[in-house]
């Protein structure tokens, strides 16, 4: 423990007293929280740390905020990449069903296919 104690004591400190810690430390810790056996508890205890703390780091490295180094010990599920899945293009409406734009005694029947910017500028037309 007296190793890592001098360590701590070479990271930077803040005005309001509290660690610094750059990025690449952290990356370093969570890192040790993924090799076989460790726990975030004994990790964080070992750097004098709450695991809270070093669990929200565990969380920005999850999300691609940290790039965590290679330690000895730890072992990464390989990722394959595939293809995107095709978008399938949308179907052409072929419905023979109407749209009917009502204003008083005035019905207006359009093709179900007929674009909605269309319809809704005939609904204006009719509102005036």
């Amino acid at each position: 423990m007296g190793a890592i104690s001098e360590f701590l004591a070479s990271v930077p400190r803040r005005a309001d007293g509290k660690r610094n810690w750059p990025p690449e430390l952290k990356a370093q810790i969570v890192a040790e929280t993924l090799i076989e056996g460790e726990t975030v508890k004994a990790v964080a205890k070992r750097y004098e740390l709450i695991p809270s703390t070093v669990s929200d780091w565990r969380r920005l490295a999850r999300q691609g905020k940290l790039v965590l180094p290679k330690l000895e010990g730890i072992d990464f599920v390989p990722v394959e990449i595939g293809a995107p899945a095709p978008v399938p293009e949308p179907l052409a409406v072929t419905s023979s069903s109407t749209i009917d734009v009502i204003k008083g005694d005035i019905t207006v029947r359009l093709d179900a296919a007929t674009p909605a910017p269309r319809v809704a500028e005939i609904a204006r037309a009719m509102a005036t």
